[in-house]
C-alpha cells in the first residue's frame, strides 16, 4: 500500500501550501493538468473578479485576467520545455486600473505524494516599480529634449554674441561676457590716452559718391583702422561718420607711458595705411585721395557706462577727450597732432616738431601742441651707443642692448691684467 494512502489529501494539500499563506505575492498550486487546487489569500485580493477559482484550468484563469495569448504560450512552453517559467512583465487591468505583475511558475515532484505534482507559481505586482521605471524614462526624455533646447538656445546665444561683438570693442564685449563688469565700479577716473581722428572733406567726398561706392570706401577704411586699432591694443569707442575715437588705459593698461606708446604708434601706422589704401580705393572708382587728421591727448578721463535704462553706451568723457577732440580739428591733412602731456611720456622715442600753441574754446591758457612724424620702435629706441672714459682706461659698448655681455668680457680682461700685476 502506498504511504500517500495513510494520509488525507486534503490535509496534505493544505500543509504543502502552507508557507504560501503569508506571503505577499499571490500564490497558487495547480495539478499536473494545471488545475488550481489552491491559492492564497491575496490570490483573492490581486484579482477580485475571478471569484472561486477553485479547479479552475490555470490558463482560462489567465485568459479571464486578459493576459494576452502571447504570454500564455510563452508560459505553456517555458514550462514544457525547461520545466519552470519567468514572465517579467504582464500587463493585467484590475478594477479599472492598468497593473504590472511579474509571474513565476515551477513543476513540483514528490515520491511519496503524487499528487503534490504540479505546478506552483506566484504573481508579483511589481505596478510600483514599473511605474518607477516609466517616469525614469520620462525624465529622461525631458533631459534629453532640455539637453537639445538648451543645445539650441546656445547655438543662438553664440550667434547673437557673434553679431554683438561687432557693436563693441572686444576689450569691451570680453568684460562683459566674461562676467566681470558686474564687480567693476560703474564709473572710474583713469588716466588714458584719447585719439580722435577724422577725413578731411569727407562731407564732400560722401555726396560725390554712388552709396554702393561709398558704402565699400567706409567699409574698408573702418575696417582696416579698426584692425590697426587692436592690433595695438587699444580700445574702440565708436564710430561717428567718418571719425573714430579710441582709447588706451582700460579697461587694461601698460602703464601711462606704454599706453601712450601704443596710442602714437597706431596713429602712424594708420596713416601708412590710408596711403597704401589709395591704390585699392582708385582701383574701385575713387580717385581722389584722402586726407586723414588725427590729435591725440593723455589725461585724467571718466570711464564707465552712460546712458539710459533702455540703452548704455561704454565710454570715455573729460576734458582730455575734449582736447583730443580739438587737436584733431587743428591737425593739417595727413598729420598728426599731439598734446604737451602725451609729448612728455613719449618724448625720448618721438620725432615730433613743436608747433605753435592753440587757443582751444574752453581752456583758459593756450595748449602746447607738436606734430608727431614717427615713433622709435623698442628695438630702435635700445640700439643706441655707451661710452665711458676714465682717468686710465675707455670703454666703448656699440649697443646698449648688450651692456651685460659687455660686463662678462670686462670681467674676462680684468682676470687677463690681474696676471700683469708686480709680485709683492
Amino acid at each position: 500500500m502506498a504511504l500517500e494512502e495513510f494520509f488525507n489529501r486534503s490535509n496534505i494539500l493544505d500543509l504543502s501550501f502552507f508557507n504560501f499563506r503569508n506571503a505577499i505575492t499571490a500564490c497558487y498550486y495547480a495539478d499536473q493538468d494545471l488545475r488550481i487546487q489552491r491559492t492564497n489569500a491575496n490570490f483573492s485580493k490581486f484579482f477580485p473578479r475571478l471569484g472561486n477559482v477553485a479547479n479552475a484550468p490555470f490558463l482560462s484563469v489567465l485568459e479571464q485576467l486578459g493576459v494576452e495569448a502571447e504570454h500564455i504560450d510563452s508560459f505553456t512552453s517555458q514550462l514544457e520545455a525547461d520545466g519552470h517559467v519567468f514572465i517579467p512583465k504582464i500587463p493585467i487591468r484590475v478594477d479599472g486600473t492598468d497593473k504590472v505583475f511579474s509571474l513565476m511558475s515551477t513543476y513540483t515532484q514528490d515520491p511519496s505524494f503524487s499528487y503534490l505534482n504540479g505546478v506552483q507559481g506566484q504573481f508579483l505586482d511589481r505596478t510600483a516599480e514599473w511605474d518607477l521605471r516609466k517616469e525614469r524614462e520620462r525624465l529622461l526624455e525631458e533631459k534629453l529634449r532640455d539637453r537639445e533646447l538648451i543645445e539650441d538656445k546656445t547655438r543662438q546665444l553664440e550667434r547673437l554674441a557673434g553679431r554683438l561683438a561687432k557693436y563693441l570693442s572686444p576689450q569691451i564685449y570680453d568684460t562683459i561676457f566674461a562676467g566681470k563688469s558686474e564687480t567693476r565700479d560703474p564709473l572710474a577716473r583713469k588716466n588714458l590716452t584719447i585719439f580722435f581722428s577724422d577725413i578731411e572733406g569727407f562731407t564732400d567726398i560722401s555726396d560725390s559718391m554712388e552709396p554702393e561706392r561709398l558704402s565699400f570706401f567706409m567699409n574698408t577704411y573702418l575696417s582696416e583702422m579698426s584692425n590697426i586699432a587692436l592690433q595695438y591694443g587699444g580700445t574702440i569707442d565708436k564710430f561717428i561718420g567718418d571719425a573714430i575715437l579710441v582709447f588706451f588705459g582700460d579697461p587694461e593698461t601698460e602703464g601711462d607711458r606704454n599706453d601712450a606708446l601704443r596710442c602714437t604708434r597706431m596713429a602712424v601706422r594708420m596713416r601708412e595705411r590710408v596711403k597704401e589704401l589709395e591704390s585699392v580705393w582708385h582701383e574701385n572708382g575713387i580717385s581722389k585721395p584722402l586726407k586723414v587728421r588725427m590729435g591725440i591727448n593723455t589725461g585724467f578721463c571718466t570711464v564707465g557706462n552712460f546712458g539710459s535704462d533702455h540703452r548704455l553706451e561704454y565710454t570715455v568723457l573729460g576734458g582730455p577727450v575734449n582736447l583730443a577732440s580739438r587737436l584733431q580739428t587743428a591737425a593739417e591733412a595727413d598729420t598728426i597732432l599731439i598734446s604737451e602731456a602725451t609729448h612728455v611720456l613719449i618724448e625720448d622715442l618721438a620725432d615730433c616738431v613743436r608747433m605753435p600753441d592753440l587757443i582751444v574754446k574752453g581752456f583758459t591758457r593756450p595748449v602746447a601742441t607738436f606734430k608727431l612724424n614717427a615713433v622709435k620702435d623698442d628695438d630702435q629706441a635700445a640700439v643706441q651707443r655707451m661710452t665711458r672714459i676714465g682717468r686710465h682706461v675707455a670703454v666703448d659698448i656699440p649697443d646698449t642692448r648688450h651692456i651685460r655681455e659687455a660686463i662678462e668680457e670686462l670681467r674676462s680682461i680684468q682676470g687677463d691684467l690681474e696676471k700683469h700685476l708686480p709680485k709683492e
